[in-house]
């Protein structure tokens, strides 16, 4: 019989630090990111020439059959959402497609003032 000391087996690195670490900075990551939101569809904005890009949070999607989009709601929620907004004063930015007939732009721009909007941005692509 044997009765020494069975040999000490070495020690292996944890790797438990190692992964406390990469899950902190993935939720660093996720906390500190901003996420956007996709497009409802695809709109081609008119071209003009400015120099200024606009610095609004909420847009309003107009495709070029007068389809509108809000932050997720369409049609006549969408001018909902919208009047529900205008109560705090805040400007919007349209982004029409470029093939939408400006009588419709027109139409929409009155009912955004009828809303409550006093100010609108119209997007576009520079030239």
């Amino acid at each position: 019989m044997d009765f020494s000391t069975p040999p000490r087996r070495p020690h292996t690195e944890s790797i438990v630090p190692m992964i406390n670490v990469v899950f902190l900075l993935l939720i660093f990551f996720l906390m500190t990111s901003n996420l956007a939101r996709p497009e409802p569809f695809d709109v081609t904005p008119p071209a003009a020439t400015s120099d200024t890009e606009p610095e609004v949070e909420h847009v309003l999607y107009v495709d070029k059959s007068g389809k509108t989009s809000f932050e997720g709601a369409e049609g006549v929620a969408a001018l909902t959402a919208i009047s529900a907004l205008s109560a705090t004063n805040q400007v919007i930015q349209v982004r029409a497609d470029a093939e939408l007939e400006a009588r419709v732009l027109a139409g929409l721009l009155q009912k955004l003032v009828a809303a409550g909007l006093s100010r609108v941005e119209l997007s576009v692509t520079a030239r």
